[in-house]
C-alpha cells in the first residue's frame, strides 16, 4: 500500500510540475514570436500586439479579469469593415470590432488553460449544450452546401458563422467559471456600469439632432441595435426593481431605468419601441406586484403622449403618414405604410418565395441577400432545419430560466431571472424587424447573462 501511495504521490507531483512547466513554455514561445515580429511592424501595430500579449497573459492567469475586460469591451469598442461580400449577398460586409479580437485572445487563453488544467473541463454540461451544437452544425452544413453550389462566398460565410460561435464561447466561459453568488452580482454590476456609460454618451448626442446610437458605431451608426440593447438592460434592471426589498436599492434601480429610457426614446427605433411593450407586459404575468405594475402601465400610457420627445412621436406617426402620397408602397387595411416599412415587408415576401427553392437547408449563411428580420433570415439561410434548431435553442433557454425563476428563493436571483425573461421576450419581438440574434452588441451581453441565469441553481453560497 505504501508503494502504491508513493507512485500516486509521484504522479501527482509530476502532473503538478507539468502544469507549471507547460504555461511557462507557452509564454516563452509567445515572447519569442513577439520578439521576432516587432522589428517588422509599425509602432501602432507593435503597441496593438503588445496589448494583445498582455491581455493573453492576464486572461491566462485570471479568467475573472478576462470576463470583466470582455464586459466593458462589448459596448465600448470600435468596429471597422474588413471586406465586402461578393455574389448573392451583395451589399454585405464582414464587420469586425475590437472586442472580436479581445474575445479571440481571451478564448485562446481560456482554451489553453482548460487543456492544461483538465480537471476544469472544456465545456461544462448544461441544458443548452446540445441545442447550441445542433444549431451551429446546421449553420455550418448549410453554409458549406451553399459554398459548394456557388451561393455562398466561403470566406464571408465562414466569418459570419464564426461570429455566431463567438457568442457561444462567451456562454461557455461564463458557465465554466461561475461558481458563487458574489460573482453574479459583480458581473451584473459591471454590465450596468457599462450600460450607464453608453447611455450617458447617448444622452450627450441628443442636442446634435439625429438618431442616438451606441459609441464607436462607425459613420452611420446602428440606432436599432442600440435600442435593442437598451430594451434588454431596462427589462433586467426592472426585474430587480420589482423584487428588491430595499427602498434604497429600488431608488437606484428606478434611476437606472430612467437613465436607460432617455437614449432609448431618441434612438427612434420602432422595433425597440415595439419590443418594450411585450417586455413590460411580461412583468404583469411574472411579478407578484402585478397590481402595481398595472397602475404604473396605466399612468405611463396616459402621460407618454405628453412626456415623449417630439422625435419619438414623429417617428411612430411616420410609419402611417410618410407613404400617403407615395406609389408602390404596401397598403394594409386602407393605410399606406412608409417606404422603409414597405421595403422591408416586400423583402420578406421575396425571401419567402426564394426559400421555396431551398426549403431544407436554405441558401447557407450569407447565401441570400440581406433581410432585416431574424426569423425570415434564419429560414432563408438555413432552411427548415435551421429554423427548427433555432426555436429548440430559444425554447430551451426560456424553459430553463423560467424553471429557475419559479424555484428561486433568493430575491435577487428571482428578480434577475424575471428581468431576463422579460428582456428575452422583448428581444423575440425586436427580432421581427431586426437580425437581433446575430447582432454583436446585443448578443454578447445576452449570452453572458444567459450563462449567469442558467448557472444560478448550481451556485454556492458566498463565504462569510
Amino acid at each position: 500500500m505504501r508503494y502504491v501511495k508513493k507512485i500516486v504521490d509521484l504522479n501527482s507531483n509530476g502532473q503538478s510540475t507539468l502544469q507549471l512547466v507547460i504555461p511557462l513554455v507557452i509564454i516563452l514561445f509567445v515572447l519569442l514570436a513577439f520578439a521576432m515580429m516587432v522589428p517588422k511592424l509599425s509602432t501602432a501595430k507593435t503597441i496593438a500586439l503588445a496589448a494583445g500579449l498582455v491581455i493573453f497573459v492576464v486572461s491566462f492567469a485570471s479568467t475573472e479579469i478576462a470576463l470583466y475586460i470582455l464586459i466593458f469591451s462589448m459596448l465600448l469598442s470600435p468596429e471597422f469593415m474588413v471586406g465586402a461580400t461578393e455574389g448573392a449577398s451583395l451589399g454585405r460586409g464582414v464587420t469586425l470590432r475590437l472586442d472580436d479580437f479581445i474575445l479571440i485572445i481571451i478564448g485562446f487563453s481560456w482554451l489553453a488553460k482548460m487543456s492544461i488544467n483538465k480537471e476544469l473541463g472544456l465545456f461544462l454540461r448544461t441544458p443548452l449544450n446540445k441545442p447550441i451544437a445542433y444549431y451551429i452544425i446546421i449553420c455550418l452544413v448549410s453554409t458549406l452546401f451553399g459554398a459548394l453550389f456557388g451561393r455562398v462566398q466561403l470566406k464571408t460565410g465562414f466569418f459570419f458563422v464564426l461570429k455566431y460561435f463567438e457568442y457561444m464561447i462567451i456562454y461557455f466561459m461564463v458557465v465554466n467559471h461561475l461558481n458563487s453568488k458574489r460573482q453574479v452580482r459583480n458581473y451584473l454590476l459591471a454590465m450596468v456600469i457599462t450600460c450607464s456609460i453608453v447611455s450617458l454618451i447617448g444622452i450627450y448626442q441628443i442636442p446634435a439632432g439625429g438618431r442616438v446610437t451606441a459609441p464607436f458605431e462607425g459613420v452611420s451608426g446602428e440606432p436599432n441595435t442600440f435600442g435593442g440593447y437598451l430594451v434588454f438592460m431596462i427589462a433586467v434592471v426592472a426585474g430587480l426593481f420589482l423584487t428588491s426589498p430595499s427602498f434604497r436599492n429600488q431608488l437606484i434601480y428606478g434611476f437606472l431605468i430612467l437613465l436607460f429610457i432617455i437614449p432609448l426614446l431618441y434612438t427612434q427605433s420602432r422595433s425597440s419601441y415595439m419590443a418594450i411593450i411585450p417586455a413590460v407586459l411580461t412583468f404583469l404575468w411574472l411579478s407578484e406586484k402585478r397590481n402595481w405594475v398595472m397602475v404604473a402601465l396605466i399612468l405611463i400610457g396616459i402621460s407618454l403622449p405628453f412626456l415623449a420627445p417630439r422625435v419619438a412621436k414623429e417617428r411612430m406617426s411616420y410609419t402611417f403618414t410618410q407613404g400617403r402620397e407615395r406609389i408602390g408602397v404596401v397598403e394594409i387595411g386602407g393605410v399606406k405604410l412608409d417606404t422603409s416599412t414597405s421595403a422591408r415587408l416586400m423583402s420578406w415576401k421575396d425571401a419567402s418565395k426564394a426559400w421555396i427553392k431551398h426549403p431544407i437547408l436554405g441558401y447557407g449563411v450569407t447565401g441570400y441577400r440581406f433581410v432585416d428580420a431574424q426569423y425570415v433570415r434564419v429560414v432563408t439561410e438555413t432552411g427548415l432545419m435551421g429554423l427548427i434548431t433555432f426555436f429548440i435553442l430559444i425554447s430551451t433557454i426560456f424553459r430553463r430560466v423560467y424553471q429557475t425563476f419559479k424555484e428561486s428563493v433568493d430575491l435577487f436571483h428571482k428578480g434577475l431571472c424575471m428581468g431576463f425573461l422579460a428582456a428575452f421576450i422583448g428581444l423575440l419581438f425586436h427580432s421581427i424587424g431586426a437580425n437581433t440574434f446575430i447582432i454583436v452588441r446585443i448578443m454578447e451581453p445576452f449570452w453572458f447573462m444567459t450563462g449567469m441565469v442558467v448557472m444560478i441553481p448550481e451556485l454556492k453560497e458566498d463565504s462569510p
